[in-house]
């Protein structure tokens, strides 16, 4: 699935909202991440501006944006994050089409979200945290197969002591004693 068709599926929601809760996030490169969850409907805090702007008007580096979208994504708020990283997806960063898919799984698109996690790793094999996360997916599909695939890509690339795979290993083991 290429970035168009997934951007397109993401539009979607976006036109049918998103969520509202605070959480703190992190602050790099131009403008403060924390500030933007304070902000609602996609929009971010533009230090230069000294208030929530929709992203394209932020002045914010990719990088930034990057980090609000991360940022909105471990604070749950999913259409946010996706507001947000589909300003910039089609720069073809793999962190930011993971969060992309990081945020469709959380919302339940599980397929649009595996989608964005094969892209990510078209342009990046080596990237653990997609892999995981993709694992993930495959364990809400019942897929525990795909699943074990990613561990052992994941052992491959970082051994079996590194986050991404003891994360990864205990959602197996998790879903495995549910079943």
């Amino acid at each position: 699935m290429r970035i168009p068709t997934l951007i397109g599926a993401g539009a979607l929601f976006v036109a049918l909202g998103s969520g509202s809760a605070f959480a703190a996030g992190e602050s790099s490169g131009g403008g403060s991440t924390n500030a933007s969850t304070q902000c609602s409907g996609g929009k971010v805090y533009s230090e230069q501006m000294k208030k929530c702007v929709d992203p394209e008007e932020s002045r914010l580096d990719d990088n930034s944006l990057y980090e609000a979208g991360r940022a909105f994504a471990k604070a749950g708020r999913y259409g946010d994050a996706i507001i947000v990283l589909s300003t910039i997806a089609a720069n073809g960063d793999p962190r930011v089409l993971n969060y992309l898919g990081y945020s469709h799984r959380k919302q339940g698109r599980i397929a649009v979200g595996l989608g964005y996690y094969e892209e990510a790793l078209r342009l990046n094999p080596d990237f653990t945290l997609a892999r995981e996360y993709m694992g993930e997916a495959y364990l809400q599909l019942n897929d525990v197969g795909s699943a074990r695939n990613q561990l052992r890509e994941i052992a491959n690339r970082c051994g079996t002591a590194c986050d991404e795979y003891l994360e990864l290993e205990r959602q197996i083991d998790d879903h495995m004693k549910e079943i």
